[in-house]
């Protein structure tokens, strides 16, 4: 099965040359659940025109420094991008801005939180079990980076995970073919911290860290690939 990865930014300049770009992440993240995709990435945010979504054999939408209230250029053919492959029930998964964005474009409603910024390793509630993660525990620990939430999800999707700061934090859609996370399962520890020192000046010191001292849960990343990976699969 090929993944389309649709990268609508990138890892921050300061990180980007150790740690790499988002593709590279959700690639490693597949190989490990070892389901044998092979990966195409497409550009959007650099200009690199849009597949046809029906077309495609799955859907990876990543995260992004942008907001879905925000004016880029790419932003109306995304939300197209996103009604299409869900119309043809093409399996697609987002993730922190892929997941906000796939809400914006199905009806939901997303904004800069009051919270402020989420970051470090969250632990979130399993409200509901898919078919593809049957054998989820009572609760998940993933890493997160993130002001922008999903407010009210759009009336397709069901919440499968959620805490206190993130309400609406995994979305399962009733065609069966859409996924989002607003955590990051691709995200390995040593680039959760870097990323969370990254915020100091912009975040409150407090909250970098307390993400800092998170990387010590026990991280459910691998799980939580693994489920993406059966979603996939069908």
């Amino acid at each position: 099965m090929k993944l389309t990865i649709i990268q609508t930014g990138d890892v921050p300049e300061p990180l980007r040359g150790k740690y790499g770009p988002y593709a590279t992440m959700f690639e490693r993240m597949f190989d490990a659940t070892g389901n044998g995709f092979s990966y195409r990435t497409v550009k959007i945010a650099e200009g690199e025109p849009f597949p046809q979504a029906e077309t495609l054999e799955g859907i990876v939408i990543t995260g992004s420094a942008a907001g879905v209230y925000e004016d880029h250029a790419w932003l109306k053919p995304l939300r197209a991008f996103i009604r299409s492959a869900y119309g043809a029930r093409t399996p697609m998964l987002g993730v922190c801005f892929g997941h906000q964005i796939m809400a914006d474009a199905l009806g939901g409603d997303v904004r800069k939180s009051e919270k402020g910024w989420g970051l470090g390793r969250h632990t979130y509630s399993v409200k509901d079990r898919p078919a593809f993660m049957r054998a989820a525990p009572a609760a998940l620990a993933v890493a997160c980076s993130h002001q922008d939430q999903v407010i009210v999800p759009p009336g397709e999707a069901e919440v499968i995970l959620s805490s206190d700061f993130t309400p609406n934090a995994g979305l399962a859609y009733k065609n069966g073919a859409a996924l989002s996370f607003q955590p990051h399962p691709e995200f390995l520890d040593d680039y959760t911290v870097a990323l969370a020192e990254l915020r100091r000046g912009k975040a409150p010191d407090d909250v970098v860290d307390a993400a800092v001292a998170s990387v010590a849960t026990p991280s459910d990343s691998q799980a939580v690939a693994g489920y993406i990976g059966r979603f996939f699969r069908g």
